[in-house]
Order: structure tokens, then C-alpha cells, then sequence
């Protein structure tokens, strides 16, 4: 089989996975008014997803991790496209809030499983560019699958939406079912080995900042549609439009952020929160009605959020190397608790001081982070030295 096809899919799928988590930011605004509900509640679709990954992930990879990945992948796939079609005619908040919970608890499962079948479809030698070809997949959910549930509701309707992402992970199920090798039963990862690694404390401040990084992007993308509304009182078909734009950033943001990393990784990582921070003083004081005006701002806010994704994956995977599957899913559920933070602290912040809120608990979150790489960064400057000092 090609493993070019194979790829393929392995990168829609990824892209349906996170159409799933976070395609319901761009259609937060019908769901308060469809349900009923405060802005800040309607957030937690998003928070309460991440937060039961952040509790359930590692252990759901190292249960599952023994069995035929491509039953996994497949699996998962279905149970995404199942639970995106009910999404569309639930009846009520709760309702849709507990069809998130299935989502939520295959997603690490799906996430390690299909980096690590990436890999193994190519050589050694050529496992870079099947991990970073697979993150094509993830990027462009994030970056796109939001502004492709906003226009999908605008343009035709609510129920749209979620059959959106139905029919694409149906698809990518269908794909990677016919198209990926088997992957027979294998050790499972659940020994000493891969939790040996969580003994290291690089790897508990790459958590740490990892989870502080995610909480400062989406404690105001959570909010993204609903923001951008209110102060610029645009159509949801113009919102859609510059949340295309913010995605397109974001892809830039991508590729630059993967060239740096090569070469100033520690570097990039400590300039990353520095950057966002300034995108979100440009959203706040030049943010306005105009759609010209717009377009520069959505454009470096999406270069700044969409390349955090990249960035915190290869700073928490470096710090644990031997156990690379399992290091994955660290980065997953960590990504996912700093969501959970953003979407308490933001609900907190929007109480207080409305939707201008969301961008001081960005700040926050920001500062919090530096902090942590810092310390890291010493860290292992001083593990190099003491390195050193033994070699001579």
C-alpha cells in the first residue's frame, strides 16, 4: 500500500478530530441563542472537552495502546462522525454537552495512535516528515474547521455544521480502514518505561508551560466568533471570512515556527507567549468595524495562536524522548488542561469585565508561561554543564 495515501487520511482525520473539539466556536453564537444559555457556559463545550482529555488521556493511551492501531483509528473516526450527527438535533444544552464526553475520551487515543502509525509507514530516516506532514492535518483543523462551521451555518444551516464533521471523519474512517496496513497486537507502553519519564523535572515544566500556553491561546479563541461580533458587528458570513484569514496566519505561523524550532528551539519557545501577547494588545486597541483594518489583525493572531500547536509538542516531547508514544499523550492532555483553565478563568474574566476579559486572562496565562520556560531553560543549561564538566 502507499503510504502517501495512507497519510492522507491519517491527516483528515486529524483534521475531523479537532473540526469536532473546536468546531463549535464558530458556531457559538446560535447555539447561546438556540439554548438559551450565557456566553461563558457555552464555552465550557469547549472546556469541558479538554478538561475530560486532560483526565482521562494518558491512561486511555496506555490502555488501548496494545491493540491494532488501525482499529483504533477507525474506531475513532466512527465514534466521532456518530456522536457530530446526534450533535445536530440534540435537544437540549445538557444533551449536547454529554455527546462531548465520547469525543473527548477517544481523542488522546486518536491523536498517539495516528503519530505513531505516521512514523511507521516510512523509515527511520524519513520519520520527521511523516510526523510533520500528519501535523498538516491538525493545523488545518484548528485553523480552518472553525471558520468552515461558521460559514457552513451561515450559508445553509445549524444542523449543517455538525454534519460537516460527520462526513468527514466517516470519510477519513472509510480512507485509513482500506488504505492503512494492519498493525497487529503489540507491547503495550503502560511498563515503567514510559512512566519513568515523569520522574524528570524538565518534563513536569514542559507540562506546565505547555498547559499555561494553551490557556492563554484559547482563553480568547474560545471566544473567538462571539468577540470578533461584538466589536465589529459583522455578518456571520464576514466573521467566517476573517476567521479564513486567521487560519491562513495560522498556517504561516506554522511553517515559520517548524523552521525556528530547528535551529533556536529554546529560543522560540521563550518568544512564542511574547508574540501572542502582542497580538491580543492589536486585537484590543485596533480592533474595529473595518474589514481592512481587520484582515493584518486576524492575520498575526492566527500566526501567533496556530503555531503554539507546534511549538509546545516538540518543547514537551524533547524532554522525553525514550518514550515518544506516551510523551504525546502528555502533550495532549496538557494542551487540553490549560483549555480547561482558559475557559474558567476566561468565564471568570468575562463576568467582570465582559469580553475584554478573555484577552487579560490571555496576558495572565502568557506571563505564566514565560516563567516556566525560563526555569527550564536554566535548568537545562545547568544539565549541559554538569554534562560537560564529566566529560573532561
Amino acid at each position: 500500500m502507499h503510504p502517501g495515501r495512507s497519510l492522507f487520511f491519517i491527516a483528515l482525520g486529524l483534521f475531523g478530530l479537532y473540526a469536532v473539539e473546536f468546531g463549535v466556536v464558530g458556531v457559538l453564537p446560535p447555539i447561546i441563542q438556540r439554548y438559551d444559555v450565557s456566553v461563558a457556559l457555552a464555552g465550557w463545550l469547549v472546556g469541558f472537552f479538554a478538561l475530560v482529555v486532560a483526565v482521562c488521556g494518558p491512561a486511555m493511551v496506555l490502555w488501548l495502546s496494545r491493540y491494532d492501531r488501525r482499529k483504533i483509528l477507525t474506531g475513532s473516526l466512527l465514534g466521532f462522525a456518530v456522536c457530530s450527527l446526534i450533535s445536530a438535533w440534540a435537544p437540549s444544552f445538557g444533551v449536547l454537552m454529554a455527546l462531548r464526553v465520547p469525543s473527548a475520551l477517544l481523542h488522546p487515543v486518536f491523536f498517539s495512535a495516528a503519530f505513531a502509525a505516521a512514523v511507521s509507514l516510512y523509515p527511520p530516516e524519513r520519520a520527521t516528515h511523516a510526523t510533520s506532514m500528519a501535523l498538516v492535518g491538525t493545523s488545518m483543523g484548528l485553523v480552518i474547521g472553525v471558520p468552515l462551521t461558521t460559514w457552513i451555518e451561515a450559508t445553509i444551516s445549524y444542523e449543517a455544521s455538525f454534519y460537516f464533521c460527520a462526513i468527514v471523519n466517516l470519510a477519513a474512517a472509510i480512507g485509513l480502514w482500506f488504505m492503512l496496513p494492519p498493525q497487529p497486537h503489540r507491547e503495550s507502553t503502560s511498563g515503567a518505561g514510559a512512566l519513568a519519564v515523569l520522574r524528570k523535572r524538565r518534563v513536569w515544566l514542559s507540562i506546565a508551560a505547555t498547559v499555561a500556553v494553551f490557556g492563554a491561546m484559547f482563553s480568547v479563541y474560545s471566544y473567538a466568533a462571539e468577540y470578533l461580533g461584538r466589536i465589529t458587528e459583522f455578518s456571520s458570513q464576514t466573521i467566517s471570512f476573517l476567521l479564513v484569514v486567521f487560519g491562513v496566519g495560522g498556517v504561516g505561523g506554522n511553517l515559520l515556527a517548524g523552521r525556528l524550532l530547528g535551529s533556536r528551539r529554546a529560543l522560540t519557545m521563550l518568544l512564542y507567549p511574547v508574540a501572542l501577547s502582542v497580538a491580543y494588545l492589536l486585537l484590543m486597541t485596533l480592533g474595529s468595524s473595518s474589514v481592512v483594518e481587520m484582515l493584518p489583525i486576524c492575520v498575526l493572531w492566527g500566526a501567533a495562536h496556530t503555531s503554539g500547536l507546534v511549538v509546545c509538542q516538540v518543547w514537551l516531547t524533547s524532554a522525553a524522548e525514550e518514550a515518544p508514544e506516551f510523551a504525546t499523550s502528555l502533550f495532549v492532555s496538557s494542551a487540553n488542561l490549560g483549555t480547561v483553565c482558559s475557559s474558567s478563568f476566561s468565564g471568570w474574566f468575562i463576568g467582570t469585565w465582559g469580553l475584554k476579559g478573555t484577552l487579560v486572562s490571555g496576558w495572565l496565562f502568557a506571563a505564566l508561561a514565560v516563567g516556566f520556560i525560563v526555569i527550564r531553560i536554566l535548568l537545562d543549561r545547568q544539565r549541559h554543564g554538569v554534562a560537560r564538566r564529566v566529560a573532561t
